[in-house]
């Protein structure tokens, strides 16, 4: 086999961080442990101080289940090293707070997810930590947006719920320019369709409660760049109590291995749905990179392999009328997460964005009219049947 920074996507996802155990078990093992034991003192010093990998205590990561899926995770998405969380906003939180202080200032570029826009807005500034909101239309200003206490440029690219589509390579310039880190949240992509440290960022953030679980059955985050901007982050996971649960790092681990089979089977038919939404008379607006006619075509096509599984369109009628459609709905679950097997539908402004103020999401372009779907892996003409009955 390959060197494991030679290897394919595909392969790194299946092998990376597995070895065989002394059983001969062919991936890591669940080491449902709280605390591992050490044949003498000194062997404890040496983990303890960093000589020697190992195991110690799980609320610091330091678990064999864990650490094979930091390896992997790493790997998958191109960094020097990974670090794991509860939760995808974990991950975010504990980002923030190890590289801002008080009086420290972020730059958040377009649309969020809804719990990253209250965190930004209310939390932190409680600790002197503030945010400046610029919409995706304002990135060719973004040096008039950084001041010097700026220390972050934060984004999502593709947006949610606006599918938006954000030049990494050129507001990681930009941010280089001004020594300021770049941190984008590569949850809609996946590092199967898009590769961020590559393109220029920092660091990468994913809830791998998504694409990366792919099964609506776990919950967590990760954060991935090199290793001197991710070892403050360790210290706040550490003391904030924010590690992953070995059960779930388990779970995760055996997601990441049909990883690309999955998100491609999405793209492909995310891809489809959206050509045919763009036909359908009662659609006004269909929001989704792969679309020539989408307003973030060419980034896309540059910076992206594939467009995702996410589309949101406009229906022409209010939230009422909306609504009735999302509840015709039979193989779309309602359901205000994505990235699963299974399809699901939301009207972000009933969640996602259900607490950003009228004009805020108006600001947006996140009207009551909008429809967001995470297209699962179901047939696709069964999903545009569905699509279909529930529109006419």
């Amino acid at each position: 086999m390959k060197k494991s920074t030679d290897s394919g996507l595909a392969t790194k996802c299946i092998h990376t961080g597995d070895t065989l155990d002394e059983r001969g078990g062919i991936f890591t093992p669940l080491y449902n442990h709280s605390t591992f034991g050490f044949p003498n003192t000194q062997s404890v010093l040496d983990v303890v101080e960093g000589r020697v990998e190992g195991s110690l205590y799980t609320r610091y990561g330091l678990n064999p289940t864990i650490q094979s899926l930091e390896k992997k995770l790493a790997a998958i998405e191109g960094g020097e090293s990974a670090w794991v969380f509860s939760s995808g906003m974990a991950a975010e939180s504990a980002t923030f707070l190890a590289h801002c202080k008080s009086n420290d200032h972020i730059v958040c570029i377009g649309d969020v997810y809804g719990g990253t826009y209250e965190l930004l807005d209310t939390n932190l500034p409680d600790l002197g930590i503030n945010t400046t909101f610029i919409l995706g239309d304002e990135v060719n200003k973004l040096s008039e947006f950084i001041k010097s206490n700026t220390r972050i440029i934060f984004f999502e690219t593709p947006t949610n719920p606006n599918m938006e589509v954000l030049d990494i390579t050129s507001i990681a310039a930009v941010a280089k320019q001004h020594g300021v880190l770049t941190v984008v949240d590569n949850t809609f992509a996946t590092p199967v369709n898009q590769k961020p440290l590559e393109l220029g960022a920092d660091l990468v953030i994913h809830s791998t409660t998504k694409y990366l679980g792919g099964h609506s059955d776990l919950t967590g985050g990760t954060v991935i760049g090199p290793t001197d901007l991710l070892t403050p982050i360790w210290t706040w996971r550490k003391n904030l109590g924010q590690i992953m649960a070995p059960e779930v790092a388990y779970l995760l681990a055996r997601s990441l291995r049909t990883l690309v089979v999955r998100v491609n089977a999405h793209n492909s038919a995310a891809k489809i749905l959206a050509k045919q939404l763009v036909e359908h008379p009662r659609i006004n607006k269909v929001n989704y990179p792969g679309l020539p006619d989408f307003n973030g075509y060419s980034i896309a096509k540059h910076q992206m392999k594939g467009f995702g599984g996410m589309i949101s369109f406009v229906i022409d009628g209010d939230a009422k009328e909306t609504a009735d459609v999302v509840d015709r709905l039979k193989l779309f679950s309602i359901a205000p997460s994505l990235g699963g097997v299974e399809s699901l539908v939301t009207q972000p402004i009933t969640t996602t964005h259900i607490n950003l103020t009228p004009e805020e999401r108006t600001k947006r372009g996140i009207v009551d009219s909008m429809v967001r779907i995470s297209v699962g892996l179901e047939d696709v003409e069964d999903l545009w049947a569905d699509l279909e009955q529930a529109l006419n």
